[in-house]
């Protein structure tokens, strides 16, 4: 996939001293999540990034030429024991999964439109209570992971009427099951 970089973000990177970040926002049913891997919280896109310094780690994010459905895993630790009814409780399978690679400028500001890294939908989560704080390892799923699943359409009245309630195209196809048809003359 070809990346669309802004100039302002060029400019960054080639500048003496790179400061790269890394973005993720969750999309959970309860309101929409961002960390960032740094200290502190974060202003961009009028959303506030809650920083996880080292505590977020994010396994290599894979790409091919190919039309495969590349995954991706999340780790976050020292997640308190109170927050974790919150995110037990929490509906995320499906739900949307952003990593942006970016980078912050001399005054610790992000750069000009971040780039996206990875993007998909969150499948499972694994929780490891500790006595104190949590470990959760989430996998992410690209949304091409679609193609894999089986559709269940079928070409009957009922099935077309749940799609497209006015459709009358198939409400004829019942009868023509056991319909008695000559060819030629009689």
């Amino acid at each position: 996939m070809t990346r669309g970089l802004t100039t302002a973000f060029k400019n960054e990177t080639l500048a003496s001293e790179v400061r790269p970040i890394t973005l993720v926002e969750l999309d959970f049913s309860g309101g929409t999540v961002n960390f960032w891997t740094g200290e502190g919280d974060l202003s961009w896109d009028s959303k506030t990034w809650t920083g996880t310094g080292t505590l977020l780690s994010i396994d290599a994010v894979n790409e091919s030429t190919d039309i495969a459905a590349n995954g991706v895993q999340l780790q976050l630790d020292g997640i308190p024991s109170a927050l974790l009814s919150t995110i037990l409780t929490e509906h995320y399978q499906g739900r949307s999964a952003v990593i942006y690679l970016a980078a912050l400028n001399s005054s610790l500001a992000v750069v000009a439109d971040p780039f996206i890294l990875w993007k998909g939908r969150m499948d499972t989560m694994q929780i490891q209570d500790g006595a104190e704080a949590a470990t959760i390892t989430m996998s992410a799923e690209n949304r091409l992971i679609d193609l894999e699943r089986q559709r269940e359409r079928r070409y009957t009245d009922l099935d077309q009427k749940n799609f497209f309630s006015t459709d009358k195209g198939l409400e004829h196809v019942a009868d023509q099951l056991d319909r008695q048809l000559n060819w030629g003359k009689p």
